[in-house]
């Protein structure tokens, strides 16, 4: 399942200090990849948290990809 991060994760300031999480919940992104990183399921999420979708999971996995490509310049 391909997904764009951009259109399920928001980050504002006043809401868990900025940091990145599930647009209109306070769920971050963090979490929801611990849970992944636990090897837990997308369904086994779901169950947890009912309110999230496959979709949102998914974006999670692609924000992580995109952070992992961030390159340092040299100085």
């Amino acid at each position: 399942m391909q997904v764009n991060w951009r259109d399920y994760i928001e980050s504002t300031p006043d809401v868990l200090r900025g940091k990145p999480r599930i647009k209109g919940t306070r769920i971050p992104v963090s979490l929801i990849l611990g849970y992944l990183a636990a090897g837990n399921t997308f369904e086994e999420i779901i169950e947890e948290y009912p309110d999230l979708t496959k979709e949102q999971i998914a974006a999670c996995l692609d924000f992580a990809r995109e952070l992992s490509e961030f390159e340092v310049a040299a100085v």
